[in-house]
């Protein structure tokens, strides 16, 4: 059985879990780019012959390049030499960006930095070289701290979890009292909750807006530019809105309504409505909702499921403090009102939650070998205990006394006051008003002997009692829920990081070369290994067999590389010699994809040699 000091333990309880949500959330890594660098031109580590006139990046999705910093091209002094006008020259779904130089390069190696923010909000960076005539030294040094990241990148991504437990504070505590209609005890319940998360929500929101501008590198101007920079800022008239909304619904204007005047009975919940599928706009579209495939389906879908979230869990905290503060409130009438909503919210919740995984996951790989795809399955897993929890709920719900009195009807209208208890017998002639201290003294009194009559009969009610805590249980869990969402939303889509693994990790390239260099031990096989594979810098391993496939020697060996399609080459290397019959070139540099013609010079005596010629392709 409940003691009288279960309300405090459980506000407790909760406050340490949604404080270990947040830790769980801030102590993770920080969430990766969600958008990436594909391509270039010129490429990573090309040598060009003459000076380009416009360097131009390709990215993986949309991004917004704004600020001095955006997009920089240094010589190798440093200095730079980009005119600064960035143009878009996205076509046919490719994005591209450039910039234009400035004319009369000098031979020698150039750095490109560019720093941009993803279309789903989150900021990137990155930096490469390429070399004009000949490669040359250079000293420029680059910043290795990536924007979003520190102090200020933990700080901006721990501020969302509080937006986030704010909206659904406010959109739950506002669609219990809207749509279960309890009495005035739920309603000041629900409105003490709606109002906390409309003050969680609009800190939250301001502390983002502050933080726009140093989370992504760039001034405050150019963050709130952007598409989440507006988002963040349509979500803070929106909550001026609410804030009057929230007035007229648990103020005076309820007062009005009891008396038959005022709004029509269906203004509040359209106005409501409309302010609650606002809000949950301005996160579906500044985030993932809003890039990939499907997104004229996958924004919609996302407002749904946020609102469904706020009404259930909202809902859920409302319930319990329902169940503590005011549970003569608490019929069976109310709990199966709030079952109907949860019922439905929860349907809302697996539908869009299935469409979504869908597109952002796309196969069982990626659901088991990303960040994003391991956070998935917890919180899957969370909302199957909190679903048992709420079963049990149900169970208890289904055991309260049939009709006897206050516990089985609805309870009492909204403006109808609760019994008030038998007051304390007070002293004769010591009550009056001369004597105040004593008047205030005999207040408090009466104050507790109510208090604990209540904490008595609540905990004498074996059934409320056992739905307290199952609800109480839902309630923890969810706050693990929304800190588990926080983190899934700040992370890297499955289906984006598997592709972008993909792209940018080239495969190596193996060949077999049979070879005769006309004299004694002169044949075998030559086996060449080149890793990573891709453009830029590689590592050949070379291995000569003889045809029983024992290793075999070679006085000298020489490689060269030539891309006959742009006319660059020949690349000439001389591995070092590491083991009988293995050879090791650790600076072969392809500087462009393409199909290279690769030439093995192998001389085995003073006048034993032979040129074997084939055909390797760098992505």
């Amino acid at each position: 059985m409940p003691t009288t000091t279960t309300a405090p333990r459980a506000a407790r309880l909760l406050v340490l879990l949604a404080a270990l949500g947040t830790l769980l959330f801030a102590g993770a890594p920080q969430a990766a780019a969600h958008a990436s660098l594909t391509g270039s031109s010129p490429a990573d580590g090309e040598v060009v012959a003459t000076a380009p006139e416009t360097v131009v990046l390709t990215f993986s999705e949309r991004v917004t390049l704004s600020g001095d910093k955006a997009l920089r091209v240094l010589d190798p002094a440093g200095g730079r030499v980009d005119t600064g006008e960035i143009t878009d020259l996205s076509a046919d779904g490719t994005v591209r960006h450039g910039v234009a130089l400035a004319g009369g390069l000098a031979d020698g190696t150039y750095t490109v930095a560019w720093q941009a923010v993803s279309a789903d909000s989150h900021p990137i960076a990155g930096a490469f070289t390429f070399s004009v005539g000949a490669p040359s030294e250079t000293s420029v040094r680059l910043s290795g701290r990536q924007p979003g990241g520190g102090a200020v990148g933990l700080l901006y991504e721990t501020a969302r979890f509080p937006a986030y437990a704010g909206f659904v504070l406010l959109v739950g505590g506002v669609a219990f009292t809207l749509l279960c209609r309890p009495g005035a005890g739920a309603a000041r319940a629900g409105g003490r909750l709606a109002l906390a998360g409309w003050t969680a929500l609009t800190g939250a929101t301001l502390a983002l807006v502050l933080l726009r501008g140093p989370y992504t590198g760039v001034g405050l101007r150019d963050a709130i530019d952007t598409k989440t920079g507006t988002a963040l800022l349509s979500r803070l008239l929106l909550l001026a809105a609410a804030a009057l909304f929230l007035a007229v619904l648990y103020g005076g204007g309820a007062r009005e309504r009891r008396g038959g005047r005022g709004l029509p009975g269906y203004a509040l919940p359209v106005a409501g409505a409309l302010l609650a599928v606002g809000l949950a706009a301005t996160w579906a579209l500044s985030e993932h909702a809003s890039t990939g495939q499907w997104t004229q389906v996958a924004v919609p879908a996302d407002v749904i499921h946020l609102l469904a979230a706020g009404a259930w869990l909202g809902g859920l905290a409302t319930l319990l403090t329902l169940l503590f503060r005011f549970p003569e409130q608490v019929s069976r009438a109310v709990v199966r009102r709030f079952s109907l909503l949860a019922f439905w919210s929860v349907v809302a919740l697996a539908v869009t939650g299935i469409f979504q995984a869908w597109r952002q996951v796309g196969d069982a790989d990626a659901l088991l070998s990303t960040r994003y795809g391991q956070l998935l399955i917890v919180k899957v897993a969370l909302v199957v205990l909190i679903l048992a929890a709420a079963w049990i709920s149900r169970r208890w719900t289904a055991r309260l006394a049939e009709a006897t009195g206050h516990r089985d009807a609805d309870p009492p209208a909204e403006g109808d006051p609760p019994p008030e208890p038998a007051a304390v017998p007070s002293a004769p002639g010591r009550e009056g008003g001369e004597n105040p201290v004593r008047r205030a003294q005999l207040a408090r009194q009466r104050a507790a002997v109510r208090q604990t009559r209540r904490r008595r009969d609540r905990d004498a009610d074996a059934e409320r009692s056992g739905l307290r805590r199952s609800v109480l249980a839902e309630a923890a869990i969810a706050a693990l829920i929304l800190a588990v969402t926080t983190a899934l939303t700040g992370s890297t889509p499955a289906r984006t990081e598997a592709a972008a693994a993909t792209a940018s990790t080239p495969e190596p390239i193996s060949v077999q070369l049979p070879y005769d260099t006309g004299g004694p031990h002169g044949q075998g096989t030559a086996l060449l290994d080149i890793t990573p594979g891709g453009t830029g810098d590689n590592v050949l391993h070379l291995r000569l067999t003889d045809p029983e496939g024992l290793p075999n020697g070679a006085e000298e060996v020489r490689i060269s590389l030539t891309l006959p399609a742009e006319d660059l080459g020949p690349l000439r290397y001389e591995p070092t010699h590491v083991d009988v019959g293995h050879w090791v070139a650790d600076d072969l540099r392809l500087p462009r994809p393409g199909d290279w013609e690769l030439s093995l010079t192998l001389r085995t005596s003073e006048i034993d040699q032979t040129t074997e010629t084939t055909t390797v392709t760098v992505g």
